[in-house]
């Protein structure tokens, strides 16, 4: 079984090269790393709202690079900042998946950059 790696070679924050993929695909299964409201380098946004768009936009960019969209997600796990965004959070989360969610993780995390949410998923597209 072959695997896949997308975005091996991007870089973070400040230009820095990280040590990892935005997302590596195996036998049907894409695992997406944890994306958050960056662009360009850059945390964008200082509101919950804002920033799960973009960083939901993040995670989908990655999907459809690998030829996946949302309907193959199956996990997603959530790390915010402050427990008190979890409902604006939800709403923007809801707005995306609609009635048919992935199965999901939610906890409160210190974020490694400066922002307000940090999401991952895996998703699965069979042969």
């Amino acid at each position: 079984m072959p695997i896949k790696r997308y975005g091996a070679e991007k870089s973070g924050a400040g230009g820095q090269n990280l040590p990892f993929a935005r997302a590596v695909e195996a036998g049907g299964w894409l695992y997406v790393s944890g994306q958050v409201p960056m662009k360009d380098g850059e945390i964008v946004g200082t509101g919950i709202i804002e920033q799960t768009h973009l960083t939901i936009k993040n995670v989908i960019a990655i999907l459809e690079e690998a030829g996946y969209g949302l309907e193959h997600v199956v996990r997603c796990g959530v790390w915010l900042d402050d427990p008190r965004d979890f409902w604006s959070f939800n709403a923007v989360y809801k707005s995306y998946f609609g009635e048919h969610p992935p199965a999901r993780a939610c906890v409160q995390s210190h974020m490694m950059v400066d922002c307000k949410v940090e999401i991952e998923c895996v998703a699965y597209k069979g042969p």
